[in-house]
């Protein structure tokens, strides 16, 4: 076997590795976190859930280095989620690596970028927008998720992230905001799309 081969036999069978990204006001124990960290430890991956700090005051540079910390390296056997304003913190993130990089996989669920109607005092945290356009070919697999009644990202917003990303969007019905005071604390469609991106 060759030293070429041997690499790339170690790089299949190392665990795929997941970094959950919180969003305003959440925890790691909210919402569908727990569950989705539980669902996909137990096939064999390597879960993350970061930890950002101060959440219902966010800051741009706690929350980028906080980020930074978690998702660390990146191949094409990492994947991270986001959720709300997560989403726009990991974009930030990635447009502004310096380093060459690829990525197997990212799920937005209830993504957006610019400000929102609904949360003015998000207004500093937003002011600065993030480049999109070059991230497409440095993620393979690309998924937004967002609900057809969310109540404080308008689906419009999340569907046009899906379209300056070049990714699907997937609607789920009734979710709102995917929070568990709606109920949502399991998500299966981020789960299965995982699973099957890294099969």
């Amino acid at each position: 076997m060759t030293p070429e081969t041997k690499a790339a036999a170690s790089y299949s069978r190392r665990p795929p590795r997941l970094v959950v990204v919180h969003g305003y006001g959440a925890t790691t124990e909210n919402h569908w976190f727990p569950w989705l960290q539980q669902r996909m430890a137990s096939q064999g991956w390597d879960v993350t859930l970061a930890d950002l700090p101060d959440s219902d005051a966010p800051a741009a540079g706690p929350w980028a280095g906080a980020v930074e910390d978690a998702v660390g390296q990146v191949d094409g056997r990492t994947y991270l989620i986001g959720h709300s304003l997560g989403c726009i913190t990991l974009l930030r993130h990635l447009a502004g690596r310096t380093d060459p990089w690829s990525l197997g996989g990212i799920i937005l669920v209830a993504g957006f970028t610019g400000k929102l109607e609904s949360l003015p005092e998000l207004d500093p945290y937003l002011e600065e927008n993030v480049e999109l356009q070059d991230l497409p070919g440095s993620i393979r697999n690309r998924l937004v998720i967002h609900s057809d009644d969310d109540p404080l990202v308008p689906p419009s917003a999340s569907a046009s992230l899906a379209d300056r990303l070049k990714a699907p969007a997937l609607v789920i019905p009734g979710a709102k905001h995917f929070l568990d005071v709606d109920g949502v604390t399991e998500l299966p469609e981020a789960a299965a799309a995982l699973a099957g991106w890294a099969s």
